[in-house]
């Protein structure tokens, strides 16, 4: 068949994929989104041009958790729980902790100093950064945290126009609500043994998305009630609305991943996606037909695009690390006046500092504590090494240290005459 180039299962490779590259551009293109409301007070432009449907920067988020739904799904079926839970809180705590001490300890003190000429005031405030730290620690964040008023002055001033010093954490704790999701799925065997649980849930969340959106008053409005909100232990006030499209989007990516051998990789079915997603972002209905069609056509292009393609971000991931930084970023440079310079000059710039900050990042803490994914706790290795032992016992084979050695002698080397 012309296009046709086989099963995710025949061409997905976990080392030759643009996975790393989609999520340098989903986090970078977060960054460019941002930089309108943050400096202009205005939404990026494509939140005119879909009828005020969605914009940039949650598009790339919706990106996010694709690419997630489908990696984190496999780590799940593949790990132990505890084992998949100790890969994922290594991945985005240390990451998060850095970002949240960066910002309290060192660019918002700064800040300040810059506003008043002294610390004074900074570091005993009642909203200050002991609070904003004891807050935010968990990614229990809204967009309205400050720190020291030192935001609300650059409100006063005019320089800001956002009330939060990173609202871009906002997502992360509906990520990590998927990853506890994937995780007592994994506990419960569905993702081997009944995997037809992911779609079918995937199908009845949008079955709740399509009902809100036929019910809308508008073919381009955003369905469902925005002002519903649940309490979630741990993670706090969270979006009915948005736990709904983002565990959609998320189980779509894991339904990819669970069915690999069935999806088939057709350029005419991208083709057909890019033209879906362009449509319901101008006609209306990306939240039923545009989301899918964008899940499909990013993990075509991760498995499409070019080799060269497939080394960026293999080694050095610094997407997290610009999801994380870029919003502060961008807002410290609103407040010291570089919006005045126009936008490129003022994406340069923050697209500049966000990165060395990511690289940071990357080489200081996330790469280095990634380093311990395989550390086992001392009662649990030792757990596993009396188990291995009494197995061994069971077999009749002898036990070394935990280990079971052959019983058969060595053969022994050959000898030339």
């Amino acid at each position: 068949m012309p296009g046709r180039r086989g099963t995710l299962a025949e061409l997905y490779s976990s080392r030759a994929n643009s996975f790393g590259l989609l999520r340098l551009l989903l986090a970078s293109a977060v960054v460019v989104s941002h930089m309108y409301p943050l400096a202009w007070g205005r939404l990026d432009p494509l939140w005119q041009h879909s009828g005020q449907q969605t914009d940039v920067g949650k598009m790339s988020v919706i990106g996010f958790f694709v690419l997630s739904g489908f990696m984190i799904s496999g780590s799940g079926a593949r790990s132990t729980v505890g084992r998949y839970a100790w890969h994922r809180a290594l991945r985005i705590l240390p990451g998060l902790w850095g970002s949240l001490l960066v910002s309290a300890l060192v660019i918002i003190p700064l800040l300040y100093h810059w506003q008043h000429g002294t610390f004074d005031g900074y570091w005993d405030h009642p909203q200050g950064p002991v609070n904003y730290l004891k807050g935010t620690w968990n990614t229990a964040i809204s967009t309205g945290w400050d720190i020291s008023g030192v935001i609300a002055e650059g409100r006063n001033r005019g320089t800001n126009f956002d009330i939060g010093v990173n609202g871009a954490l906002w997502s992360l704790k509906y990520e990590i609500l998927c990853y506890v999701l994937i995780g007592l799925l994994a506990a419960g065997g569905v993702l081997r043994r009944a995997r037809r649980f992911v779609p079918l849930l995937a199908l009845a969340l949008g079955g709740l998305i399509l009902r809100d959106w036929v019910n809308a008053p508008s073919l381009r409005g955003i369905p469902g009630d925005q002002q519903s909100y649940v309490m979630v232990p741990f993670l706090d006030s969270m979006s009915v609305h948005m736990l709904i499209h983002l565990v959609f989007v998320f189980m779509i990516g894991a339904t990819f991943q669970l069915y690999r051998e069935r999806l088939v990789i057709h350029d005419g079915l991208a083709l057909l996606s890019a033209v879906v997603l362009g449509a319901t972002l101008w006609g209306g209905g990306v939240f039923v037909f545009g989301y899918p069609a964008f899940a499909y056509l990013l993990i075509w292009l991760a498995i499409r695009l070019p080799r060269p393609f497939h080394r960026i971000g293999r080694k050095r991931d610094y997407s997290y690390g610009i999801y994380i930084y870029g919003f502060t970023v961008e807002q410290a440079l609103a407040m010291l006046g570089y919006a005045k310079h126009g936008k490129p000059v003022y994406l340069a710039v923050a697209m500049a500092c966000t990165v060395v900050l990511a690289a940071l990042s990357w080489h200081l803490l996330e790469s280095p504590v990634m380093k311990a994914k395989n550390w086992t706790p001392w009662p649990v290795r030792r757990l596993k090494e009396r188990s291995a032992a009494r197995a061994a016992l069971r077999t009749g084979e002898p036990v070394t240290g935990g280990r079971t050695e052959p019983t058969a002698e060595p053969v022994p080397p050959k000898v030339s005459a």
